[in-house]
């Protein structure tokens, strides 16, 4: 468990993405954190040592980032883990078998594998709804309800929940709040501001940014939490390695310009698709036509690079697929390479096809994670690749 710097909280996010949770060295004086690659440490002697026993418990390097991502996230403690799914996997161990958990329809293919075909078999039981609206919520609330877990924007099909209405239902019904922050990052929004109890990332995407590890990070405010969640992590030991948490580490500096870049290109290529497919066609929270505009407006600084385009067919879709050149067909979203996949057959595979029609994620949608690169090379890439259709 790891907690941020008071001083961190007085700077703006910039300063705080380059320099919460970080000190130079006290040995050599080095700018950059050290990767701590040991597994264990040298004791004082029988009972005495400097804080470190053994790395599945805590390591320097992933503290670091620990305490980096509390800061951007407005958090106190931070706790880092070996994927994004390793880290909701630990989560859910704060539970326990007759809980009920109120969840997003439209979550990530691999939260709903989790939860549906691993998870519910060890007792815990999941409502899946529709949290855009928040009546939804509060009418799937039971007696032993013990959480909402909500995806902002979701994935693929951009659905917002108001955090501020979910936090009020949280709150009023003494339950936790969880939020997956993934696609949004704590550059746009920070749902702990908004009654959060947990938020949590595949730090994999936005927050790494350069698509070189997997990881995931959880951040919360309340120190009784925070004990549980770190006697999770050592105890079940789905904690990174040290390198792929100073990698992450040196991601988050430059969030703050990233996620700028990704904004600008996210709004410009929305805007372009809008205008050559129809408006009606593209999901992306930034468009006035997104039913959801004024809502991400309200709780979002930005609405970042992801963009979802309904092709109306998956012939369509495979064409656009095949051609673009500077939009690599891949998994995975965040960096700062543009990339470019098919969520029925993709990310959302392991979601039942009948479930994934009635959700909306059709086999015409593709889903494109507009990186950085610059914009007249992304919308001509686009040009060619959605010519003749």
């Amino acid at each position: 468990m790891t907690r941020v710097f008071d001083e961190d909280l007085d700077a703006r996010f910039g300063t705080r993405a380059i320099h919460a949770g970080q000190r130079p060295d006290p040995a050599t004086g080095a700018i950059m954190t050290p990767i701590y690659q040991t597994s264990t440490y040298v004791q004082d002697a029988l009972g005495e040592n400097k804080g470190y026993e053994y790395a599945r418990g805590k390591n320097p390097t992933r503290e670091a980032l620990e305490r980096n991502v509390a800061a951007l996230e407005g958090g106190r403690h931070g706790f880092a883990f070996s994927s994004g799914m390793g880290c909701l996997d630990s989560l859910m161990k704060l539970f326990k078998a007759g809980d009920h958990i109120v969840c997003g329809e439209n979550v990530y293919g691999g939260t709903f594998r989790l939860f549906d075909r691993i998870l519910r078999h060890f007792g815990l039981s999941f409502t899946f709804v529709d949290t855009r609206d928040p009546q939804l919520i509060e009418d799937a609330i039971t007696a032993s309800t013990v959480a909402i877990l909500v995806e902002t924007p979701t994935n693929p099909l951009m659905r917002l929940t108001d955090l501020a209405a979910a936090g009020d239902i949280a709150k009023r019904r003494g339950i936790l709040l969880m939020v997956d922050n993934t696609f949004a990052s704590p550059y746009f929004q920070r749902p702990l501001e908004f009654g959060a109890h947990v938020v949590y990332h595949s730090s994999t995407k936005y927050l790494n940014g350069h698509s070189d590890m997997v990881g995931g990070i959880a951040v919360v405010l309340e120190d009784s939490l925070a004990e549980r969640i770190q006697f999770i992590a050592n105890a079940a030991g789905a904690v990174p390695g040290p390198m792929d948490a100073w990698l992450t580490l040196r991601g988050t500096k430059t969030l703050a310009l990233r996620m700028r870049a990704h904004d600008e290109n996210g709004r410009r290529v929305s805007e372009w698709l809008a205008n050559r497919w129809g408006a009606e066609r593209v999901i992306y929270p930034g468009l006035p036509t997104h039913p959801q505009h004024a809502l991400a407006k309200k709780q979002m600084s930005g609405f970042g690079g992801m963009i979802s385009v309904e092709m109306g067919s998956k012939e369509k879709a495979a064409t656009v697929l095949g051609r673009t050149k500077v939009y690599a067909l891949a998994e995975s979203l965040g960096g700062v390479e543009s990339l470019i996949s098919h969520p029925a057959s993709m990310t959302h595979a392991s979601v039942p096809p009948e479930r994934r029609a009635a959700l909306g994620i059709s086999d015409g949608l593709i889903r494109l994670s507009t990186g950085v690169e610059d914009i007249e090379d992304l919308i001509g890439d686009l040009d060619q690749a959605f010519k003749g259709l």
